[in-house]
């Protein structure tokens, strides 16, 4: 069964590297024939946190979190790709989450994380993990930590290494296990 996936990309640095990362998982996901949309900051283009999107009386919402609002509700599940600023997540990830809470309800999340250095950004990704609890999109028990992301991915997202897609493709495994278990339970009526 195809799913509908949105992949959350946190950094809007002018010469970032984890973008490479967002373009591979985003392929890997079409590849294997789900409907993957990128949602990169920079393109989005959100003002800082002013009101959260459910705080605009109905239809008074400026567009871009319109947009945004609708895609989130529209897709089984979401890939968050962040890199590690100060052992936690970029601002601007953090910015474009939490703009929205409801939509985000009942639809599991992965997190791949990222560093320039050996550890793959999982500092952030425990942090990223409460977040996305929090956000009502839980996380599932594994991480796709890339170490050495400005190495490990062409500007492209193909990958370097042939072991990317293979480990990539384990992580996509589980996420779809849980995105078809929580939408066959979104069908059948939610707590609230």
């Amino acid at each position: 069964m195809s799913l509908d996936l949105l992949v959350l990309y946190g950094s809007v640095r002018s010469d970032r590297q984890g973008i490479k990362a967002a373009r591979f998982i985003d392929a890997m996901c079409q590849i294997r024939g789900h409907r993957s949309t990128l949602i990169d900051p920079k393109v989005v283009d959100l003002p800082l946190l002013d009101r959260m999107y459910k705080e605009y009386p109905a239809g008074e919402a400026p567009e871009a979190l319109e947009r945004l609002a609708t895609q989130i509700k529209a897709a089984d599940a979401f890939i968050v790709v962040s890199g590690e600023y100060n052992h936690s997540i970029p601002p601007a990830l953090s910015n474009l989450m939490d703009h929205f809470l409801e939509e985000w309800f009942w639809r599991p999340s992965a997190i791949v994380c990222y560093s320039a250095g050996p550890f793959g950004g999982v500092r952030a990704a425990m942090q990223l993990r409460a977040m996305l609890c929090e956000l009502g999109t839980p996380s599932i028990p594994s991480l796709l930590p890339i170490p050495k992301v400005q190495d490990a991915f062409a500007e492209d997202g193909s990958p370097m290494d042939e072991a990317w897609p293979r480990r990539a493709s384990k992580f996509l495994g589980e996420l779809e296990w849980y995105a078809r278990a929580l939408k066959d339970a979104r069908d059948k009526g939610v707590p609230y």
